[in-house]
Order: C-alpha cells, then sequence, then structure tokens
C-alpha cells in the first residue's frame, strides 16, 4: 500500500475540504484517515491516504494539490509516509 501524508495549512474558508476531497475523489485517492481543527481562524489538516489506485502518479497529484491550494489561499503538502515519519522523528 502506498501511504501518503497531506497537509493542509491556512487561513480559514469556505470550500477547504470539499476542494481537496474532491480531487482526491476524482483521482481514485482513498483517504484512509483525516483530522481537521480550526484555531482563532486558522484551518490545519492531516489526512492519510492510499494512492495505490491513483489515476496518475504521487508527484503530479502533488502538483496538483498544490495549485489548489494556491487557489484557495492554503498550503497544501503532500509526502509519501516514510519520508514523513523520517522528517517528524524524535
Amino acid at each position: 500500500m502506498k501511504k501518503t501524508i497531506i497537509t493542509v495549512v491556512g487561513k480559514d474558508t469556505v470550500g477547504i475540504i470539499a476542494g481537496v476531497c474532491t480531487y482526491l475523489a476524482e483521482n481514485n485517492v482513498n483517504i484512509m484517515d483525516i483530522s481537521q481543527t480550526i484555531v482563532q481562524g486558522y484551518f490545519n489538516m492531516m489526512m492519510i491516504v492510499d494512492c495505490n489506485e491513483a489515476k496518475k502518479p504521487v508527484n503530479e497529484l502533488a502538483e496538483g494539490l498544490n495549485e489548489i491550494g494556491e487557489t484557495i489561499g492554503v498550503s497544501i503538502r503532500m509526502q509519501h509516509e516514510d519520508i514523513f515519519n523520517s522528517m517528524h522523528r524524535i
């Protein structure tokens, strides 16, 4: 299974979750887990997704998410699980 971590951070606005989830569904990416919070108007979301059946390679999916983020004013990053874990190891 190709597990990937998606993080979304920025000022809260209407349609953030809808934009990200619609894009993932259109590309056959399965959301395995999702957590989101809003603190004093700032949105933070972390998703674990399965890209095994994705229509595009992960780098192209990441580019598409980055474009969505620019459009709605948030930062969206997509990283393979191993890279994410290595970066956040204590």
